[in-house]
């Protein structure tokens, strides 16, 4: 995926649209042309089709590796029942590309929505499988979110966010049921409203 007549160009992702509970993350990565070594280039992908110990080692090798620039942006659960879901992806989005350590010429952005950014935008569908700065983008994303929920999870044992990250699965339904709502469960998202019988 090419950005013709731009210099630096980042590549964007979300993670945690779908979960009941936490923030959503995004991740912004800029690649520098010539200094990334090939066998990372050659490992990069959507993080959804990675195995979680290479993702993992992935997001070290990101952090560590000169010549790849990293942003992280979020937008908490109460700017997401505010606004709702799109548009807290949307800051989050920006919020990661003003992370980085100087503002990039074009942002590759994962899917069809533009964010509002500092620089210009394109949006790629399923971009994270297209785009080396975008499945970058994409791991940044993803690890780091699973991070927060972890330590949420420390703190409100039995939702099961260390492994779950908030999503609405049986493990998590039942605590729900047996131990209430969190303060970092989303309120405007429907399961929720109807336990609180909203």
């Amino acid at each position: 995926m090419r950005a013709d007549g731009y210099a630096v160009i980042a590549g964007v992702d979300e993670a945690g649209r779908g979960p009941w509970a936490g923030p959503v993350v995004a991740g912004a990565a800029v690649l520098e042309p010539g200094a990334v070594p090939d066998e990372l280039l050659a490992q990069l992908d959507d993080s959804k089709k990675l195995k979680a110990a290479l993702r993992a080692d992935l997001f070290t090798r990101l952090l560590e590796t000169p010549g790849i620039h990293l942003g992280m942006g979020q937008a908490s659960v109460a700017e997401i029942d505010r606004h709702n879901i799109l548009q807290a992806t949307m800051m989050a989005m920006g919020r990661a590309v003003e992370a980085l350590p100087a503002t990039p010429d074009m942002a590759l952005v994962d899917g069809n929505r533009e964010p509002v950014m500092p620089c210009a935008v394109k949006t790629v569908i399923k971009g994270d499988g297209k785009s080396l700065s975008i499945a970058a983008a994409s791991i940044v994303a993803k690890e780091t979110r699973d991070g927060i929920m972890a330590d949420l999870a420390a703190a409100h044992p039995g939702y099961g966010w260390e492994t779950n990250a908030g999503y609405g699965t049986a493990q998590h339904q039942a605590a729900l049921s047996e131990l209430g709502v969190t303060p970092h469960h989303r309120r405007s998202f429907k399961p929720i409203r109807v336990l609180l019988g909203c």
